[in-house]
């Protein structure tokens, strides 16, 4: 093989690699105006969370004004139910507010 074979076998690949290079470039300067203006955050807020096995909990979030009881497991994440009126927390435990919530109590 002489080294015009070898250099125009890796012609193609080091082309390759400056395009992607620059293709990268432009992404990284210009990417940000191509972004969602309409786009609002979500509102998320974990409010408490229980643990009721290893790697098995139970959470209460707000997510924009409503109340969800989600179980969480290793794989999963499975709404158990969605609480509509407004639940106070003063003085009460974790516990008792799920109870209370669920029909438990």
């Amino acid at each position: 093989m002489s080294v015009i074979q070898i250099v125009s076998g890796f012609l193609p690949l080091f082309l390759i690699i400056i395009a992607l290079g620059e293709v990268l470039y432009l992404v990284k300067k210009f990417g940000h105006k191509f972004k969602l203006k309409n786009v609002q955050p979500i509102k998320i807020e974990t409010i408490a969370t229980k643990m009721i096995m290893p790697k098995k909990y139970i959470s209460v979030v707000n997510v924009q004004d409503k109340m969800l009881v989600l179980g969480i497991s290793e794989h999963s994440i499975t709404l158990l139910k969605e609480i509509s009126e407004n639940i106070t927390t003063e003085g009460d435990s974790f516990s008792e507010i799920l109870k209370k919530n669920i029909g438990l109590k």
